[in-house]
């Protein structure tokens, strides 16, 4: 997983990365608005999702505290950062700005 993970935050292409739990609730509420913020994205942004339960090395890594924790990696750096629910029309516009950054 961290070799794949490594790569895909390497990428030119602004990767949102959503560390989450399954007994989460918020979590839980975080899933269709991925979904509706893939159908907005489309293929400018990827959009990938780490139970921090089975990755608990790749969560301290990162220093997640609290899920779900949403993170924007472009080029290996991290560009944006959010504990919580968050809505899809506002992670389009930030992943839209790190795209033209």
């Amino acid at each position: 997983m961290t070799e794949k993970f490594s790569e895909a935050i390497a990428s030119s292409t602004p990767t949102l990365v959503d560390f989450y739990a399954t007994w989460c609730g918020p979590c839980q509420m975080m899933h269709p608005i991925l979904q509706e913020l893939k159908e907005k994205v489309g293929e400018t942004a990827r959009i990938l999702k780490i139970d921090v339960d089975k990755n608990m090395e790749l969560a301290a890594e990162f220093n997640v505290q609290s899920v779900p924790t949403l993170i924007v990696f472009k080029e290996g750096t991290v560009r944006w950062r959010q504990s919580g629910v968050q809505r899809a029309d506002a992670l389009a516009k930030i992943l839209s700005e790190v795209a033209g950054s």
